[in-house]
């Protein structure tokens, strides 16, 4: 085997009840746990036993997923298995760079609890939306876009799949326009057009944030979801300016795998990048949390 690649999930996959299996089985799992709710109280309640509706609102998305994805590497840590990289889409990133060392967990929790208000509170001013547009390149993908004023390409996933955000009042033409093309729009569980030009005061309002937050060097290599390559330098400007700049995730991984990681183990409530690493490779090995006996049997006899 290879290098391992933790790879950190962003919105879209929560689901009531996530973590608690790993709450219940792993003490390591409830100090993470723990220390959020601490942090946020409310956070174990809503990880457990919150709605779909409550869990989709960004401003308890965010803290809860990076509690639930912390959890799980905690644990897999804990275990043995340590990642030689780490990537996280979209708020995943900032799980990934906690992992990597950038932050202590606390500054971690912090940070996404700030970004999730943030995102949410620009999200608020607009009626927009974001889908998955499938079966189609990217170049058709941005021809499309460009015919509407606010809808654009943002998160460029994997080989047939880009995600779309924009007005929601267009994206409904946009949509019949995909199907025409031979395409389909899939509607994602968010709510805020994120990665677009309608998060641009987000990120300027986080870049403040980060401004004062203590940042370290990462022990392992973090790669950045604005260049596709690992952190060098300017880590505040590249965690905010992600927030409305495209996820470039297909060359990420593209990337890692030419680096010689072969083995990615997803890191979240469900498979999302899971499905995405296999159609962009299908040699490497995919592992995700949602498996995780199986994670920790195959990875450690690896």
């Amino acid at each position: 085997m290879g290098k391992v690649a933790f790879l950190f999930s962003g919105q879209g996959d929560q689901f009531p009840g996530m973590g608690k299996d790993l709450y219940e089985a792993y003490d390591k799992a409830k100090e993470v746990f723990h220390l959020c709710e601490a942090l946020r109280p409310g956070t174990i309640a809503q990880c457990f036993q919150g709605t779909a509706e409550e869990l989709k609102e960004t401003v308890n998305t965010q803290p809860c997923l990076f509690a639930m994805e912390l959890a799980a590497a905690a644990v897999l840590m804990e275990q043995g298995i340590l990642p030689d990289a780490v990537a996280g889409f979209s708020l995943g990133e900032v799980t990934a760079a906690t992992v990597a060392g950038m932050f202590n967990w606390e500054t971690g929790f912090r940070l996404v609890c700030k970004r999730g208000q943030l995102m949410q509170q620009e999200a608020e001013k607009f009626d927009t939306t974001m889908a998955a547009v499938v079966k189609l390149t990217p170049e058709a993908v941005s021809q499309l876009c460009s015919r509407y004023h606010q809808v654009y390409p943002v998160n460029f996933n994997c080989p047939g799949q880009i995600t779309v955000s924009g007005l929601r009042e267009q994206m409904e033409a946009f949509a019949q326009d995909v199907k025409a093309a031979g395409g389909r729009a899939l509607p994602l569980k968010v709510k805020g057009a994120f990665h677009s030009p309608f998060m641009a005061q987000a990120a300027e309002r986080f870049a403040q944030v980060l401004a004062k937050a203590e940042i370290r060097e990462t022990k392992i290599p973090l790669y950045s979801n604005v260049t596709a390559k690992p952190y060098t330098d300017q880590a505040g400007r590249l965690l905010s300016e992600q927030i409305a700049s495209p996820v470039l995730w297909q060359q990420i991984m593209e990337n890692m795998i030419a680096d010689g990681v072969d083995t990615f183990v997803e890191i979240g409530p469900g498979k999302t990048l899971t499905n995405m690493v296999r159609k962009i490779n299908a040699q490497v090995e995919t592992y995700c949390v949602a498996e995780l006996e199986t994670l920790l049997a195959e990875v450690r006899v690896c």
